[in-house]
Formats: C-alpha cells, structure tokens, sequence
C-alpha cells in the first residue's frame, strides 16, 4: 500500500481514487495513513534506519580520490549506505550517507527517482550525501580518474534497497540533538606560503600563494589561509521505550586516510559508536539493539585532521582517531535531550553558474595534449588538466540542486561541493535556524567552491577543473541561496552576523576612537567601522578572512562577548585602507600584530600601520613595522617616514613569529613613541609630512606596497587624539592575556 509523504498528497490520492468510484481504495488509504499518525488526530514521530552494503560484488574496481587513476582489487572494510527516515505524520524526510568519494549527479537523480517509486518520498525530500572516503570504487570522473561503470550501474539500486528498508523500520520514536566542539581533530590544510616561496600551477604560472598539505612546521608557509569548523553535530533517535535506533553525526573533517576498499574513519566511527551505544543499552541477557551509526560529512573542502603547525601528526593511526571522535559523539549523546514530537519540511532550489574557462591560447595547449593521448587516462598532472580544459569548454554551465531540511529547531543543508570551512561557519553564523548542520558532496558533485578571496591566493582547488571550476563568485550565490532555503523552512529572515564587544572593545570604545575596526568579517571587501563615525575601511585582493585573533582560544571573553571565537583577518599581500581625513600632527593608532615570518626573512620583516598617498613611490608619510636585516635588530619595532626624510626609529625586543602583541604608535607632533604590551620601546622624534589631504590610512602594508605584513592584525583603532600612558596600559591589562 502507497504512503504519502504529506497530508495534501494523501487527500489528492483520496480524491483520485473516489473519482474512480472505489471506496474501497480510499478506506485502505485512510487506514495506512492513520496508522502512521496522519489523520489520527494524534501528532507521532516516527525513525526508521538501516545501512546497506554497498561493497562491489566484482573486482578489480576503479578507485578515485588522487589525482591519477588506480584500481583496486580488495576489500579492506565493507562500504555502506546508511539510511535514516523521519516522518512527523505530514512530512517524510529520508537521509543517505553513502561511502564514497564523490557522487555524479546522474548516480543521484536515479537513486531519488527510484526511491520515490519505491518509497513515495519525493525526490525534494531525499538527502544523499557522500562520505568523501578516498578508498571507494568510483562514481564520477575526478581529475585523472574516471567512473567504475559496473559499479554506477550497481550502486543505485543497493542505495533505493536502504532506504525502502528505513521506510519499512519506522516506528514511533523520538529525536533529539547537541552540538560539541572537537577543536583537535581538524585543522586547516591550505597554507599559505611565503611571497618568496610561492609555487608554479599546471599551466606553468607562479601563482600559488596557498597550497594544500604544507608538510609539518614547513618553514616556507606562513599559517593557515582559513578557519576550521570544530563543532560536531550529534542527532539520535529511539524508540518511545527508549531503544536506540540511530545516530547521526557531522563533522568537518575530509577523510583519514585507508587502503581501498575502505569506508576510512566514517565506517570505523559506525561501528564503535555502535558498541558504544549498544553496550549501554544491552538487556539483561546482553543482546545489544539493532542500530545504525552515521558519520557524515561537513564542510572539510580546506580541512584535514594534520595539525601542521606541530612537529608532527599526533594520531596514532585511523582506529585511533575514529575511536577518539566516537568516544566524543558517544559523550555528546548522552547528554541529548528527546523530543516526542518535532515538525518537518523540506525546500529545494536549483541554481545555473557559469564555469570558468581558460583563454584561447592555453585551450589549444590543451586540445593538442589531449590529441596526443588518443583516449587513454592521463597519466601526470599536465595532462589531467588538459583534459579538463577541454571538457569544461564543452561544458560551461551548470545547473544543480541545494536543499535544506528541518527538523524542529534543527537544520539540514545540502551542498554538491566541497566547501570551505569558512563557508560553512557563514551558514551557521546567520542561519535563521538554532542549531544548523552543513552537509557538502550532496545530491551531486560540482567540486570546490573557494571564498572569492581565496581565489586570489591561488593553489590547487582554485585550479580550473571539473572538481574546481564554478565561478570565481560561486561561493557567496550559494551561501546566499541556502540561507533562502534555511528562511523558507523556518519561515524567519536570516540572522546578520555580529561581533559581540568584550572588556577589550569596550575599553577601546570608551576612548573614543574616530575609527575602530574589529577585523571580524566573515568576508570582504568592507572593514566596518564598529566606532559610528562611519569611517569604514577596504580590503584589497590578497587577503583571508576569519581566522582565529588574539585570546581565541581562551574562555576569557576579553574580545568578544562569552561564546564567541574572536576572528581576524590574515594578510597576504593585501592591505586594509580608508581616508585619513580629519587626521593631524597629533594622532594615536592601536592594534594587535601577528607576524608569521621568521625576523631575517627579508630587508623588513613587515609594515603594519602606515599613514601616506596610496602608490607614492616615495613612501613619504609615517609607517610602522617589524625590523628585518636592513637595520635594527631584527625582529624590533621600526618607525620610518618615508625615503625623502629618511628618519628612522628602532626600539624593543625583537617580536617573536606568530605570537599575538598589543602595539601603539602615539604621533604628538615631531615626537614619537610607540608601546609594546603597555610599555614604551620607542621614544624620539621624527619629522611628519603634509602630503595637503590626500593622505590614507593602511592597514598590513606600507602606503607605496613596500614589505607589506605577511601574518594577521586584529582590532586596530584610530584615533585623533593622543592616548595617554594609562589609557594604552588599561587597554593592554583589558585583553587579560597571559
């Protein structure tokens, strides 16, 4: 007997199968339907799960997840599709997590057309998700390696066969969910380099500025181009008696690592969170429930679990980590409180982007390589990319789906790409939902999806290939569509993200700054100005966004308010600026500096403040930063006004690399002093120059572009004023670091 995913669908059925004249058909339809608590009158929720094996029948089989093609010809661990259906008595919602890298789109319209014949579910209301193991058979053509044809044919029916079967399990239950943050399983893997170490790209151009997988304390990295997403989301279900039926988690983290075939760390996470919840919850005679585990995946797209700012990999091994997070799921899940009953909906929205194509002449680069390879697979990273020149030239449009899901104040987004950590932390922070969890590689693949600005940095999933093609702009159309998605089902406008003011901005406020910039933006290109005298600030290109600021991992709350990471951004040949006007002889700048390079690494180390006319070659105005060889003692502050006056200051200890330090410059006429951490290094003079109002202010870099910071700033101020010596300790002693 049919089932209906909601109440307007069954009445429609109803009334078909009246107009056919047989009651008969309509009793059987109300009694079904009753049954599973839509028209009793009485709101049930109902969960049903179960995984399916999905391992390959036949071997060898192409596997994907590198950049040349492999196959493989044993199984390591058995691959699953594990399946999780929820109904409310109007609403179905069905979820697959599958063990594999990527999912083509053509493998996902047909396990939802199937599902839907076989289930009633429609394909808007069907969520399937790729774990992103590296260890599986092949699904979709990525770089060198193309789909496992015999497998794409026995996939869908395996994935249609798990779902029915959750369809079959459901039973009244109940749900309930938590978050917790994992911070030391996942860190950014995409550095950035030194402008003096950048890397050459397929096409023979030295444009990467940000590579994946740096190597541990690679000293020709600066630090980490991006934030990571360290919550990990906890969903269970049981029975009303209180049997476990499911757990569902999300995490952010890409793969660890097996050899094929292998379901990596998300199939070891399924088992023990498995023994974990069954041996609490055996009966008397020890006979464990039936109960399906589900790691999924986040949004990892520039995250790993290589903590590449240590000397070394601190995992002993895939079991080793899997075991770690289930034992953090298994925590979490204790604490979940239950909901008897909770609404559902679903919304789906489809979106056309363009991709990006390369010019004539590196396509006829590309058109004579591929001629030369006369069908086979490519067999170096040239010829990948070749390929790939050529299919996207065939191919330069796309049109996918983004869904979103909720489920009581909880939320599911879909995204067929491999997002970036930041990306997600957007969708999270303005959701308008409470708690929201990203699922990327879902319903699809369109590959990576770099933020605009880490376009600008180049490196490997900025590359143009089908797994990282879509335009420079993909990223804010799709966070922005999914937070449409996130307001249709939850019927509430998005949340505007907001930096909260801790003692430390609070006390800058009370100084009255003309210009405060906390440096929290999620994006680019406006700096706000949080002070309300509207003297906002732009980011150049050459600049990542939210990474951790000083205190970051402190609970002090000296920056932002309880609760919040404090965020900054990191500059990489990029600098911050806005108008000086209303700016005199006598004026105050404070900031923290975070420098990421070695002290002897070039002439000067970096600029961080600097007052002048943009471009002049000249550098004629005031500028303050980090002494290199050319004079002082490396690693000192340095003062400097320009190559005309010449005069130079140096004063301090040297600054230890990628360490936090609360400087001021306090410009009082000819004389200058500067403070590092509440006390004055410099004292002297210098002569100021009137460059008659055409003077700007730059943040991370030198007026002329000279030495600009390779490293971080946070919560820099203006002022038009002098601050005094308590004033700069106050505001130092504010921060509360060690």
């Amino acid at each position: 007997m049919k089932t209906y995913a909601t109440r307007r669908e069954f009445l429609e059925g109803a009334a078909a199968v009246v107009a056919g004249g047989s009651v008969a058909g309509v009793a059987r339809a109300v009694e079904t339907n009753a049954a599973e608590g839509d028209l009793s009158g009485k709101k049930v929720f109902r969960a049903g799960a179960y995984a399916a094996d999905i391992t390959p029948e036949t071997l060898p089989v192409v596997v994907n997840g590198s950049f040349l093609e492999r196959t493989a010809n044993r199984v390591s661990d058995r691959l699953h599709a594990r399946c999780l259906v929820l109904d409310d008595g109007t609403t179905r919602l069905a979820i697959a997590v599958i063990d594999t890298c990527v999912l083509a789109q053509g493998v996902v319209d047909e396990i939802k057309r199937r599902a839907s014949e076989a289930t009633g579910i429609p394909g808007s209301h069907i969520l399937i998700s790729a774990t992103h193991t590296h260890s599986a058979p092949s699904l979709a053509m990525c770089l060198g390696s193309r789909p496992d044809e015999a497998y794409v044919k026995y996939l869908p029916g395996r994935v249609v066969e798990g779902i029915a079967q959750a369809v079959k399990n459901l039973t009244p239950a109940r749900i309930g969910w938590t978050t917790i943050d994992v911070p030391e399983g996942t860190n950014c893997r995409r550095w950035i380099t030194r402008s003096d170490r950048m890397g050459t790209d397929p096409f023979g151009e030295k444009s990467v500025r940000a590579m994946m997988h740096p190597g541990y304390q690679n000293p020709n990295y600066v630090g980490p181009a991006g934030p990571t997403d360290p919550s990990m989301s906890v969903i269970a279900v049981q029975t009303v008696a209180g049997k476990p039926i499911a757990v569902l988690a999300n995490y952010s983290m890409h793969y660890y690592g097996a050899s094929p075939l292998s379901a990596d760390y998300y199939g070891a996470f399924a088992e023990r969170i498995k023994q974990l919840v069954g041996a609490q919850n055996a009966d008397a005679a020890g006979q464990q429930p039936e109960f399906v585990g589900i790691m999924s995946q986040g949004t990892s797209g520039d995250l790993h679990y290589h903590p590449y700012h240590e000397p070394k990999n601190c995992w002993n091994g895939l079991g080793h980590y899997a075991d770690t997070m289930a034992q953090k799921a298994f925590a979490a899940y204790k604490t979940i409180d239950y909901r008897d009953w909770v609404p559902l909906a679903a919304a789906e929205k489809r979106l056309t982007l363009r991709r990006r194509l390369c010019d004539k002449d590196r396509l006829v680069w590309a058109e004579e390589i591929v001629e030369r390879m006369d069908g086979r697979a490519p067999k170096n990273r040239p010829e990948v990319y070749a390929v790939e020149q050529v299919e996207l030239h065939k191919d330069p449009v796309r049109t996918f789906g983004l869904l979103a899901f909720r489920i009581g104040s909880l939320a599911l987004v879909a995204i067929p790409c491999e997002v970036f950590g930041v990306t997600g932390l957007k969708i999270k922070a303005q959701s308008p939902i409470e708690t929201t969890v990203n699922f990327e590689l879902a319903n699809g693949y369109e590959g990576y999806i770099p933020p605009p600005e880490q376009h600008k940095l180049g490196g490997y999933t900025t590359w143009a290939a089908r797994s990282a093609a879509l335009e420079v702009n993909a990223e804010p159309k799709i966070v922005d569509a999914v937070l449409g998605l996130l307001e249709e089902v939850s019927g509430k406008p998005r949340r505007k993200h907001t930096d909260t003011h801790g003692p430390y901005a609070q006390a800058v406020l009370k100084s009255k700054p003309m210009a405060f910039w906390r440096m929290g933006e999620l994006r680019g290109p406006v700096a706000h100005d949080c002070s309300g005298n509207e003297h906002h600030g732009r980011y150049e290109d050459g600049v990542a966004f939210y990474l951790e600021g000083p205190s970051a991992e402190s609970s002090s709350g000296a920056f932002c308010g309880e609760g919040q990471v404090n965020r900054c951004p990191h500059f990489a040949g990029g600098r911050m600026k806005t108008s000086a006007d209303g700016l005199g002889e006598s004026y105050s700048v404070e900031g923290w500096v975070f420098s990421g390079l070695p002290n002897d690494a070039r002439a000067i180390t970096g600029y961080f403040f600097s007052r002048g006319a943009d471009g002049d070659q000249q550098a004629q105005g005031d500028h303050l930063g980090i002494a290199g060889t050319s004079g002082g003692e490396p690693g000192q502050l340095v003062f400097y006004n320009g190559n005309v006056l010449r005069e130079t200051l140096f004063g301090g200890p040297p600054l230890s690399p990628r360490t936090w330090y609360h400087v001021v410059l306090v410009r009082d006429g000819k004389k200058v002093a500067v403070y590092l951490d509440g006390k004055v290094v410099i004292s002297g003079e210098a002569q100021s120059v009137s460059l008659g109002g055409t003077e700007q202010w730059f943040v991370g870099g030198r007026n002329d572009g000279f030495a600009g910071l390779e490293g971080k700033l946070d919560e820099v101020a203006l002022y038009d004023r002098l601050l005094t010596p308590d004033e700069v300790v106050a505001h130092f002693h504010a921060a509360n670091l060690p």
